[in-house]
């Protein structure tokens, strides 16, 4: 199986410190904005872009919290689940803009079940979703607000996301 890196730390950092910049411009400024990282890179990814936007607008109040989607999906087997915690910040969601994080953005499945997810917790104001790659094929009508990097794949592709707070180190590399 060969492998190729398509995003080193240094592209990972540049393209968080971008779709920080988007959220605080499509949101008006920091008000409000919930972040919710979905396991396990996308609760990483969203602490990494909490601190972004408190460096870039010290006014934004750090609301970033996980949350868990395994019981919504409908893609995964009864023996494939791994229940995690879902950390709703103490602000709650109700009247707020969520912000959903995840690493990779494929079939829509995940943001799928988030949307789902969400609706426990509260009723937001407004959901938008951030990802780091896009991979296409999508199998519902689902994009991404914010977007790290477009990377068209084949299907036969696998694009892994390696974030320090998990793995050794910072890539994003494709598998053929």
């Amino acid at each position: 199986m060969s492998q190729r890196v398509v995003l080193d730390g240094a592209d990972i950092d540049r393209a968080l410190k971008r779709i920080s910049h988007e959220i605080l411009e499509a949101n008006e400024g920091p008000k409000d904005i919930v972040l919710l990282g979905i396991p396990t890179r996308g609760k990483h990814l969203a602490k990494r872009i909490a601190k972004i936007l408190e460096s870039i607008d010290p006014a934004f109040e750090n609301q970033v919290g996980v949350l868990d989607i395994t019981m919504y999906r409908d893609d995964a087997t009864s023996t494939e689940r791994v229940i995690r915690t879902t950390e709703i910040p103490n602000g709650g969601i109700n009247d707020k803009v969520v912000v959903l994080v995840d690493d990779v953005l494929y079939s829509g499945r995940t943001v799928r079940a988030a949307l789902d997810a969400i609706t426990d917790y509260g009723r937001p104001r407004q959901v938008k979703l951030a990802v780091l790659v896009d991979r296409g094929h999508r199998e519902l009508p689902i994009r991404a607000d914010f977007v790290g990097k477009n990377l068209p794949t084949a299907k036969t592709e696998r694009v892994k996301v390696q974030l320090s707070e998990a793995d050794p180190i910072d890539q994003v590399v494709i598998f053929q």
